[in-house]
């Protein structure tokens, strides 16, 4: 466990943008985790929680409360038979191959999504036409009071990219994940391949710094239906093309925001409303984001402040 200070979290977000915290305590496993949280909560002491920083935007003003970043480079991962227990500060990514090089499948679709298993519960990621609350067999939490304790998959009211622990603020410690017995030589194959798939629509992070899709695909009109990709919407409402100071639109997905040159978070925030108004005028659709903005932006529809991934 390391503690910092005056840390500008631009260094922790994949958006490579944001202000100072005036403390950063860095946790790697449950047991670090548990103790900071105890900790801060009998003090009394506010605080944010962070992980992979890869669905957040945060104000170039920074934070004023204590950060805790619960990410662990080096995964965490127990197999326990035809399931996994996982921290979950490890990377997704790391636990899809670590399952795919155990043979057990259920999460390869995970190959290459950005963040934490923490966050990829709390907001019910997925891709392929699944998502990790379909696999997830229990949890165990901290309760707003700091208590821990287990919970099972109807604890967290699962829906298309949402958990109630958006609401609650609850915090994840590690996960079982249930899975079934594949064959390893397939699994390598479709990751490989999402990988490939991967690589020709999304960005690379490391020269485009942003956070992925950032509006949910839009619910269907009738059971029959599927879901539509965003993307779709705002091609078509002329928003691909649209900036904001440093902020503009990835040309291969309208649906993704890049960081270009002397780009600040307010930027971001303001590029998004631009995308929402674009949709809302042509197809009079409300999008939904996916990815969440914290502390103070001039403007602001919606702004979080409490603890999540």
């Amino acid at each position: 466990m390391k503690t910092l200070k005056d840390v500008p979290l631009s260094q922790y977000t994949t958006f490579q943008l944001g202000g100072p915290c005036p403390c950063l305590i860095e946790c790697l496993g449950p047991d670090e985790l548990i103790a900071t949280v105890q900790k801060l909560k009998k003090v009394h002491e506010p605080f944010l929680l962070i992980g992979g920083g890869s669905n957040l935007v945060i104000s170039d003003h920074g934070l004023v409360p204590t950060v805790i970043r619960y990410l662990s480079e080096t995964p965490l991962i127990e197999r326990r038979d035809q399931a996994v227990l996982v921290a979950a500060s490890t990377l997704l990514d790391d636990l899809a191959l670590f399952c795919a090089d155990e043979g057990l499948g259920g999460l390869n679709y995970a190959t290459g999504i950005p963040g934490t298993v923490g966050g990829a519960v709390v907001g019910n990621a997925g891709a392929w036409g699944r998502q990790v609350g379909d696999a997830l067999k229990s949890a165990r939490i901290i309760d707003a009071e700091g208590r821990v304790k287990t919970v099972g998959p109807e604890y967290f009211g699962f829906s298309y990219r949402h958990s109630l622990l958006k609401e609650s603020n609850e915090i994840i410690i590690d996960v079982e994940f249930a899975l079934t017995p594949a064959d390893r030589a397939l699994l390598a194959r479709e990751r490989a391949e999402i990988l490939k798939k991967r690589a020709e629509k999304h960005p690379d992070l490391t020269r485009e710094p942003c956070a992925g899709s950032f509006f949910r695909n839009i619910e269907p009109s009738s059971q029959a239906q599927r879901r539509q990709a965003a993307g779709w919407f705002l091609e078509e409402s002329g928003a691909k093309n649209l900036k904001a100071g440093g902020a503009y639109i990835f040309e291969k997905h309208a649906n993704i925001i890049i960081k270009g040159r002397g780009a600040c978070s307010q930027d971001v925030h303001d590029l998004h409303l631009k995308m929402m108004e674009a949709v809302k005028r042509k197809f009079g659709l409300q999008l939904v984001r996916e990815v969440r903005f914290v502390g103070k932006f001039e403007h602001a529809l919606q702004a979080d402040s409490q603890g999540f991934w």
